[in-house]
């Protein structure tokens, strides 16, 4: 038998994913001139932080890494995107909504309205402040349907926004990051990977995540079929009984649109096989403004959204 029958009865699943992903964050860095990788301090982005470590060590990674943080994220994973960069000592960029809302760009209708959707002029802001030609992302096909049209290279025009119809072929795995000026590329290495790979490649490679993603007590509102975390910024409603569950979340973001679910799941090992059984997506079990309308995320990324 040949080495390379071998290799293919010897990989596994993961390792093709993430070889994949090598292959598509190396083609990034060798096309485009000015990349950035985004870095939120969730579950997907992790993974792409190992993906890296892969593609580039020993040495520096050839692009930062940025987030773009709403002023209302959990602190839990905040610290730990601060945390994690200082470990990897790769620059962190970090623009805020609340850098928008001091310029004017981005205006409230009342001060309780989420800050997520405003996320797109923060971030096509910074694209233009850093000139950069491509942003890798870790967004996935399976978590909402808008997302499986995209391609792995998705084109941006010059206004930042995305155009499902006007995308490039990627026969053969082979990408065109080629742009004019003030058009970019968001690129998304981990793609084709399901939550229960990421949850198994966290597992693999032995991962460090922030505490909220296991199961842990919290509390808690029912509303609209979604549990809500109590906070200061998502009180409870008249009339809504606060109780104390057992919760963890599985995404991340704006406090004010990320809901927990219920689970025991205090192990990775728990968290797979409860991932193994659910039918429902992570974002459609948690994230409260994607359930508004199967459109939104779809008209929120042709805004410029990733």
């Amino acid at each position: 038998m040949s080495n390379a029958t071998l290799s293919r009865h010897t990989l596994s699943h993961l390792d093709w994913l993430e070889s994949e992903a090598i292959h598509i964050m190396r083609e990034v860095a060798g096309q485009c001139s000015n990349p950035v990788l985004l870095f939120s301090g969730g579950k997907d982005s992790i993974c792409m932080l190992r993906v890296a470590e892969k593609a580039f060590r020993p040495g520096r990674f050839p692009f930062p890494l940025m987030h773009i943080d709403t002023g209302h994220n959990y602190k839990e994973v905040t610290d730990f995107r601060d945390k994690r960069a200082a470990e990897l000592g790769e620059r962190l960029i970090v623009r805020s909504v609340e850098d928008s809302m001091r310029r004017g760009t981005v205006v409230l209708k009342s001060p309780t309205e989420s800050r997520n959707k405003h996320q797109s002029v923060t971030l096509l802001e910074a694209i233009a402040e850093f000139e950069f030609d491509a942003c890798i992302g870790g967004a996935r096909r399976d978590e909402e349907k808008a997302r499986a049209k995209e391609r792995i290279f998705s084109f941006r025009d010059e206004f930042g926004q995305w155009d499902p119809k006007n995308q490039r072929p990627e026969l053969w795995d082979i990408y065109n990051a080629r742009t004019f000026k003030g058009e970019n590329i968001r690129a998304f290495p981990i793609s084709n990977w399901t939550e229960l790979d990421v949850w198994q490649y966290i597992e693999r490679e032995q991962l460090e995540l922030p505490s909220i993603y296991y199961a842990h007590r919290r509390q808690v509102v029912r509303r609209g079929g979604a549990i809500v975390p109590v906070t200061e910024l998502t009180p409870a409603k008249t009339g809504e009984e606060v109780v104390e569950s057992m919760v963890r979340f599985r995404t991340v973001g704006d406090i004010t649109c990320t809901a927990p679910v219920e689970s025991t799941a205090d192990s990775i090992a728990k968290i797979i096989a409860e991932t193994a059984l659910t039918t429902i997506t992570e974002r459609g079990a948690t994230r409260l403004d994607d359930q508004t309308s199967e459109a939104a995320m779809e008209q929120r990324k042709k805004e410029g959204y990733f």
